[in-house]
């Protein structure tokens, strides 16, 4: 097998993902040859799944066949997502018995509209994990207030969990300790929790595309700064993961068989075409880390990825970053929270059109 950057950089600890799943993607043969190329995961959201069912005709025949057997349009939902994860993660089946559990996973979202509903949440949790009946699956539960509850009772279970939209150092924070806390309870049932796994999603390129516009307001001032805060703030929360997964709490965990809570790298796809098409992986590259990057990125680091060790760096001058940015009146942790809030609306959103694509199509389908 060709020797690709996404092994190199595999080679350094940091595992290629990507953001993005379809019926067409899976049915073509292009995941597998991505596989094939050393692709390690898969990472899904509403918004992507709104875009695969809405914009083509793949799920329609299924679509129809469910409706006339009388599937409600949450029910319709359902079938044609867990297809997909469960025939994605067949794929990397053999990704994750090579690399002995640390990679081959595909993530699906807990339903958006659930919201703060932390039993609602944790009892859609344990559901999907069911149906979905494969190891190397990943529940997506956002890192709301409740949502740290909901990680803390299935990562408890047993069940894997990708921690999703992470803005914040802060709100990072909470989540390992939700991790740790799963791990203890989890441990004191009598459960082997060697078997859990879990990653941190970090929200990387949105704090950039908001703070570069407050920057470009300032005119000259804010020139120096542009396209340097995400990195910042990513490499402020990585030292945090060392020092949370370095410590002597987790340390007795491990002991027992527990695997690190690794720290994934989100939105990473280039949104300024001022700055390199792969900026948001050569700066993030990082042991025991994941990169979860769309279709484009995949291929611009395939073609031209560089595979050298960006972090730990400059922590101190991450810091400082930060604090400029303050001193100019932009507070990062304000940045932070404002984007969860955008991020839970949109995938609520997305959510809300998908259904009523289902909706509409079920409907055209189905006149007889």
């Amino acid at each position: 097998m060709a020797k690709t950057k996404l092994n190199e950089i595999a080679a350094l600890g940091q595992s290629l993902w990507i953001d993005n799943i379809s019926r067409s993607m899976i049915a073509s043969g292009k995941l597998k040859n991505l596989i094939d190329q050393g692709l390690r995961g898969q990472t899904s959201n509403p918004t992507i799944f709104k875009l695969a069912i809405s914009t083509s005709t793949d799920y329609d025949a299924k679509i129809q066949q469910l409706s006339e057997a009388g599937k409600s349009t949450f029910e319709i939902y359902d079938e044609l997502t867990i297809k997909d994860v469960q025939d994605a993660a067949d794929l990397f089946k053999g990704v994750y018995e090579a690399t002995k559990a640390l990679d081959g996973y595909v993530s699906l979202e807990i339903n958006p509209k659930l919201g703060n509903e932390l039993e609602s949440q944790l009892k859609e949790g344990v559901r999907l994990w069911k149906k979905l009946n494969r190891p190397n699956v990943m529940i997506k539960v956002p890192a709301t207030k409740n949502g740290l509850g909901v990680v803390e009772g299935l990562i408890a279970q047993g069940i894997n969990v990708n921690v999703t939209l992470i803005f914040s150092a802060e709100q990072y924070q909470e989540v390992v300790w939700a991790y740790l806390k799963g791990l203890n309870q989890l441990l004191k049932n009598g459960g082997d929790i060697s078997r859990v796994h879990s990653v941190a999603s970090i929200f990387v390129s949105r704090i950039d595309t908001n703070i570069d516009k407050k920057l470009d307001e300032q005119a000259a001032a804010g020139k120096a700064l542009r396209g340097k805060a995400a990195v910042a703030n990513s490499e402020i929360i990585y030292h945090k993961f060392q020092n949370s997964f370095e410590g002597s709490e987790f340390k007795a965990l491990k002991l027992k068989g527990a695997s690190v809570q690794r720290v994934l790298w989100a939105s990473t796809g280039t949104k300024d075409p001022q700055f390199s098409d792969i900026k948001y992986i050569t700066e993030l590259i990082a042991a025991d880390t994941v990169n979860t990057v769309p279709d484009k990125t995949l291929e611009a680091v395939l073609d031209h990825g560089v595979a050298q060790v960006a972090m730990p760096g400059d922590v101190a001058g991450a810091q400082k970053t930060i604090e400029q940015l303050r001193l100019m009146g932009i507070d990062v942790g304000m940045v932070c929270n404002q984007l969860l809030d955008e991020g839970l609306s949109s995938f609520a959103k997305s959510f809300e059109e998908l259904t009523t694509s289902i909706e509409e199509k079920r409907t055209r389908l189905c006149v007889k």
